[in-house]
């Protein structure tokens, strides 16, 4: 297998793009009203020798944009071109890892590889041939008879890209293949992954990777293509120029993650989506404003976490990250909410208690609740809406239809029923409104 890898080692100078995706627009019907926009005008290339991760929150269109690569999905409009021929389905020479490590149980290790090769017409000899020597180079030498309830998760996972390698693909598509895995499981399987790639023993010309870990992003990849959400949009590329293998604790490696957090959390860039939530985006959007599922419990932590000794109000993201052991997709709702609410401010990768957060944090329970309603009512659209119904009618209740409507003008259903859920459990803790789940309606318990 090694043979193989040689021929584009990485470090070596990449030659042309042999994957070319052009204005790729992708959309999905949601039910009688306008399709839901997933991605919009996508355009990038890849070329050999060079590891590309697409860094983006969910929803930014990363995986579809893995599956339309794949030859899986079509999209609404552009094209893919692959060898310098129009995409129009799964081909040979591209092979993909998926988040789920997809093992048929009642299979063994070896039967699960090799299954990968029998599409192909390979001769049964030549299939346990290449099965084994791709389990070998994954590191699952001595286990080709266990099968995958015998397996921890990261084994399995090793199965997985076993599976993919020993196609002997010329590109390599990993769709989040770490997520779902420990984090010390998660960290040896990376710099396994990153040791064989710089060694030129993997049979890849290119590796595409999805992932939401900027940390992940900046450890394996070359260069780094941030999306935008709702629709998807590369809204920044930055190259990593660092040599393999790189070190979390140096300066230049945490530059870059810093670089990423600043670009990602930018209040004046319109192409990210922290803009769609940021304060002075607030009057604009209304209640067409996607709202982030929340627990208070988390804002509330997050913010006596700022008001500490150790940051004493202010705070780098990647640091907050790190001492509370959350990702992005953890970590970005709970900031987005508070800018929202004028409870923080962020800017250039940093997070700073504003005077409203301080004094939330320095209150009693009853005190905060009575703060968190009035910054409700004043800074998120779709609550002041609701109250302002509840209040003018007579009956002081609303069905949940009322509300689940208009935003379906706006969005879909999936992120209407979203924005409602945190509206709701918001509410609830600022006891600005109840609401029945059985009944399906909001009422106001005290008009008053």
């Amino acid at each position: 297998m090694s043979d193989v890898a040689t021929k584009d080692r990485p470090g070596a100078e990449a030659g042309d793009a042999f994957l070319e995706v052009q204005s790729i627009r992708q959309a999905y019907a949601k039910g009688g009203a306008n399709d839901l926009l997933v991605l919009d005008g996508v355009s990038l290339s890849l070329k050999s020798g060079e590891i590309v991760g697409l860094l983006g929150r969910s929803g930014s269109g990363k995986s579809s944009l893995l599956r339309i690569i794949a030859g899986l999905a079509k999209p609404v409009s552009g094209r893919v071109t692959w060898r310098d021929k129009p995409l129009s389905g799964p081909s040979e020479g591209i092979a993909m890892v998926f988040q789920s490590f997809a093992l048929f149980p009642w299979l063994t290790v070896l039967e699960n590889v090799e299954i990968g090769l029998e599409p192909l017409g390979i001769p049964a000899a030549e299939r346990r041939t290449r099965s084994l020597e791709a389990i070998d180079l994954i590191g699952l030498d001595g286990f080709e008879s266990a099968y995958p309830k015998e397996l921890s998760g990261g084994m399995r996972q090793r199965v997985g890209f076993a599976r993919a390698l020993v196609v002997h693909p010329e590109l390599l598509l990993m769709d989040e293949p770490f997520s779902a895995l420990d984090v010390l499981t998660a960290e040896t399987l990376r710099t396994d992954l990153v040791e064989l790639w710089t060694e030129g023993k993997l049979p890849l010309r290119s590796i595409l990777i999805v992932t939401h870990n900027i940390e992940e992003a900046v450890l394996m990849c070359d260069r780094v293509i941030i999306f935008s959400a709702n629709p998807g949009r590369i809204a920044a590329e930055i190259k990593i120029d660092q040599p393999y293998p790189r070190n979390r604790n140096q300066e230049p490696f945490r530059k870059f993650v810093d670089d990423i957090y600043g670009r990602m959390t930018n209040p004046h860039d319109p192409a990210l989506k922290m803009e769609q939530r940021a304060p002075d985006a607030v009057a604009s959007a209304g209640v067409a404003m996607v709202l982030p599922e929340v627990s208070t419990n988390l804002l509330a932590g997050l913010m006596e976490t700022l008001a500490g000794e150790r940051f004493n109000g202010k705070a780098d993201l990647p640091e907050i990250a790190d001492e509370l052991t959350l990702e992005v997709d953890e970590l970005f709702p709970i900031v987005e909410t508070l800018q929202l609410m004028r409870f923080a401010e962020v800017a250039h990768g940093d997070i700073r208690l504003t005077p409203t957060g301080r004094r939330f944090v320095d209150l009693d329970v009853d005190a905060r609740k009575r703060l968190f309603a009035e910054q409700l009512k004043a800074h998120v659209p779709i609550a002041a809406l609701i109250r302002r119904v509840l209040e003018e009618r007579p009956s002081h209740r609303a069905p949940y239809t009322r509300f689940s409507e208009e935003l379906e003008d706006f969005m879909s259903e999936e992120f209407a029923e979203e924005t409602l859920r945190a509206v709701i459990d918001w509410s609830r803790y600022a006891e600005l409104f109840a609401y029945d789940e059985q009944a399906q309606a909001f009422s106001l318990e005290d008009p008053a």
